[in-house]
């Protein structure tokens, strides 16, 4: 009698085992689709830090700097804004930044 009940509970096991497997699946490739969304939302983040590193370093040139802000514009361009002083005034400039410096802009300000 013992015997029957092993085997009357191994199909019971057996799914609810299965069920368990299913589960642990399903969430493997959940987690495996959020990671993927994760990752371009990091980049941005370096791509930011960056741009602002090479784009101050960049301005640095012209005098003692200070970033305003940062903008996402399309295409991966970061485009930096800030400004620059030196003993004779301020003026503003403006960097796009993709993988490195595709365009600087340096004007006086209020013109």
């Amino acid at each position: 009698m013992i015997r029957f009940g092993r085997v009357a509970l191994l199909p019971a096991v057996a799914l609810a085992l299965n069920g368990c497997v299913a589960g642990m699946a399903a969430s493997a490739v959940g987690m495996a689709a959020g990671s993927g969304r994760e990752r371009p939302h990091r980049n941005v983040e370096l791509m930011l830090v960056t741009a602002r590193e090479a784009c101050t370093a960049h301005a640095s040139q012209y005098g003692a700097v200070e970033v305003a802000r940062l903008k996402e514009a399309g295409g991966n361009q970061i485009i930096v804004f800030g400004t620059v002083s030196t003993a004779e005034g301020r003026r503003s400039f403006q960097c796009s930044f993709v993988t490195e410096i595709t365009g600087f802009d340096l004007r006086p300000i209020g013109i």
